[in-house]
Formats: structure tokens, sequence, C-alpha cells
């Protein structure tokens, strides 16, 4: 199979499999607004940055550790059997801190995200479920990551979407005939990734598996240098989370809970659009990583340039479904019939997405830099999109343009960082 069909075959199936994920998140928004109204809405919004931190650690570890194994494997060294059991070891480490959190202070968590007293109270049970489960959402990162670099993207799309599929149907199921609300949503979402890491395990008894695990303490060398590779990972979902947070504490000063809902709406659907450039980033990753490992590196740019042109014709199509349909999209989840919600969420959904022109580049271009082992530049990316022109950006545009501001925060943000980003792709192509 030449390099363009293998390309569209791992990237198709990764976008089917990270569409699964975030249309669960969609669907747990619609049930959660259906029994709970705005303040459910804004609940799940104020949750959301503290999913992202779990799925960043997942993420960094899992793709990072992925990445050095395909990398080394194509070189033919052994020491590529390390790091999946080392990574299974280190995330089940990191998330003992966010399940102390859930058992001991949810509360605590939900007031300092800026919970008033009766959302901590609507939310205190949802967050002490899905932060026990922790463990689950970060190895499923893991074992994902590994099955797709390995050679099977197709099992591990199933995967995904099998838990996604659970998800759905069981937090209709939990919250509305069983009764049990927003812990119900919890539980649901809780148990999925527990489902797709069983689905990815049928791999590991095929003939075609060559990963192993192997019995040795955690070694923090191998996961510095997981988290050297990984680190575009963690910051493409940490910015999400840190994008939410700081735009919640803005829109709260602005126009209070209704506004937050509001961008619970754009930021649900911000989920779905960054999954399917994730999809292209992370689709391409495996085979970017075995021509880079094979030192051809001809085929490793031709990737970069089909990922990037993928992204720009997906944010067209992207951005003509949100134009078309703005306030169908935001009567799905505005079921108190909120005429300032609707109002809210209608400029916003058409201001942040143009951001998505700009952000596939970058989300493609910062798995590229990480999959030829280019972790400086890669971090230098994401951290420029994910934190520092997001944070600067919004602060400044809020002050001068208000709530537009916020909205436009994203797009100006992804701007800039699209214009570092070509010129640290050129400045060591000779490299590359």
């Amino acid at each position: 199979m030449n390099l363009t069909k293998q390309f569209f075959k791992y990237v198709s199936q990764n976008i089917f499999g990270l569409l699964g994920t975030s249309c669960y998140i969609l669907a747990d928004t619609y049930f959660i607004a259906q029994a709970a109204g705005t303040d459910g809405v804004t609940l799940l919004n104020l949750c959301l940055p503290i999913y992202n931190l779990i799925f960043a650690f997942g993420s960094m570890i899992g793709l990072g550790a992925a990445t050095r194994y395909a990398i080394l494997r194509a070189q033919g060294d052994a020491r590529a059997q390390r790091y999946f059991s080392n990574a299974i070891f280190s995330v089940c480490i990191l998330a003992v801190p966010f399940m102390l959190v859930g058992i001991f202070r949810p509360d605590g968590l939900l007031r300092l995200m800026g919970g008033d007293a009766d959302i901590v109270a609507l939310g205190m049970n949802y967050a002490r479920i899905f932060l026990m489960f922790t463990p689950f959402f970060m190895c499923n990162y893991v074992v994902a990551s590994f099955v797709r670099n390995d050679g099977d993207p197709s099992l591990a799309m199933v995967a995904t979407l099998s838990g996604s599929l659970f998800n759905v149907v069981f937090d209709y199921i939990f919250i509305f005939p069983m009764g049990l609300g927003l812990p119900g949503a919890a539980l649901a979402t809780a148990i999925s990734p527990i489902l797709s890491i069983a689905v990815c395990s049928a791999h590991f008894i095929k003939k075609s598996n060559t990963i192993t695990f192997v019995r040795k303490a955690p070694s923090v060398r191998l996961l510095a240098q997981s988290c050297q590779l990984g680190i575009s990972g963690f910051v493409g979902e940490l910015s999400s989370g840190v994008t939410t947070t700081v735009f919640n504490f803005l829109l709260l000063r602005l126009a209070g809970n209704v506004a937050v809902a509001a961008y619970g709406v754009v930021a649900n659907f911000a989920l779905v659009a960054t999954a399917i450039f994730n999809g292209v980033a992370q689709g391409a990753q495996p085979l970017v990583s075995q021509c880079y490992g094979k030192n051809e590196m001809v085929g490793a740019r031709k990737l970069l340039l089909l990922g990037c042109g993928t992204a720009l014709g997906l944010a067209a199509l992207l951005y003509g479904v949100v134009f078309g349909y703005t306030d169908a999209l935001t009567a799905l989840f505005n079921s108190e019939n909120s005429a300032l919600m609707a109002e809210f969420a209608h400029s916003g959904m058409r201001i942040y997405f143009v951001g998505y022109f700009f952000a596939g580049c970058n989300i493609v271009a910062a798995g590229y830099l990480g999959a030829v082992n280019r972790p400086a530049e890669a971090s230098i990316t994401s951290l420029c999109r994910g934190m520092v022109a997001i944070v600067v950006c919004s602060l400044v545009l809020s002050a001068l343009f208000g709530m537009n501001g916020v909205w436009a925060a994203f797009p100006v943000s992804e701007a800039i960082t699209l214009s570092l980003t070509v010129f640290l792709l050129k400045r060591k192509a000779g490299r590359a």
C-alpha cells in the first residue's frame, strides 16, 4: 500500500474513533441539558477543564511512549518493548491524586473552577464519580496509542466507537429510566473507557502483535523520554482546558452563568472540531515515525503536506456546517429556550470556529514535529497556541471588545501560532 493510501486509511479511522469520543460528550451535554437545564450545562463546562487535564496526561504519556516505541521498532532496537509497561505504570501512579480529590474534596474542586453554591451542590457527586475512574481514562489513551502504532488502527477505532456508543446509550438509561440524574451521566462516562480497553486488548492475542508487557519497576528516564515526544499531545489537550477556564472566568465577569452556559455550547462543538484535527495528527503519527525511524524524510514531509491539506479541507467543511446551522445546533442544548443564551452562543459559534482554519494546521504540524523527534519545536508550537497566545489574546480582546473579544481570542491566537509554526518548520527543514 502506498504512503498516500496508508495516510488516508490511518487518518480516516482515527478521525472516526475520536469523533465517537467527542460525540458522546455532545450526547452527555444534551442529556444533562434536558435533565438539569442551564445549570447542568454550566456545571459540565466547569468540569471540562478537569477532563482535559486527565486526558492531557494520558495523551502525553500514551502518545509519547507509543511514538518512541514506533521509532525504535523501525530501527530494530529491543529497548522499544520497555515503553508500554512503563506507560501503564506511570499513568496509574499519576491518577492517584485525581482519585483522592474525587473521594475527599470534589466540592472544593468545583468551587476552584468557579462554581457557586448551587452548581457545587448539583455537581459534587458527578465530579466524585468521574475522578475516581481516572486510571481508566488515562490507560485507555496508552492502550489505544500502542495498538494504533502496532499497525492496528481499525481495532483502535472500533474500541473507541464501542466505548462511545455505550456512553450514549447508558447516559440515557442511567439519567432517565433509572433516575440517577447527573451521577448516572458520570457513571456512563466513567465505564466507557473500560469497555474501550477491553476491545483494544484483543490485539494482544493476535499473531501480528509485537507489544509485550515487561515486568520491571517504572523508569523515570523512560517516562521523561516519552513525555518529550508527547508534549504536543499534552498541551493540545490541556489547551482546551486552559481556554475553557480562562473563558469561563471572563464570561462569568461579563455576563454571569448564562454566558458560561453559552460557552458550554461552543466548547462542546469545539471538542468535536478538535477531535477531527487530532484524528488527522494522531492518524499520521505512526506513519511519520516509521519514515523517520527509517530515515525516509521525503515521505515524512509528504505526510505533513497531506495532513495540512486535509486539515484545511475539513476546516472549510466544518465552518460551512457551523455557519449554515448555527441556531439549530445551539437549540439542541437550550432546553429552557433562553433567548440570551441563544444570542450569546450564536455569535460565539460563528466567530470562534474561524480559528480552526489555523488550528488544524497547528495541530498537524505539532504532531509531525513530535513524530520526527523534534520535541523542542513541538513544545514551542503547542505552548504558544495552548497557553501563551490564547491567554494574552483573551485578556486583551475581552477588555477591548467584551464578549465578542472573548470569542475572537481563539482565531487570533491560532493565526499568531501558525506564523510561528511555519517559521520553525522552515528554519530546520533541512534537519527534519
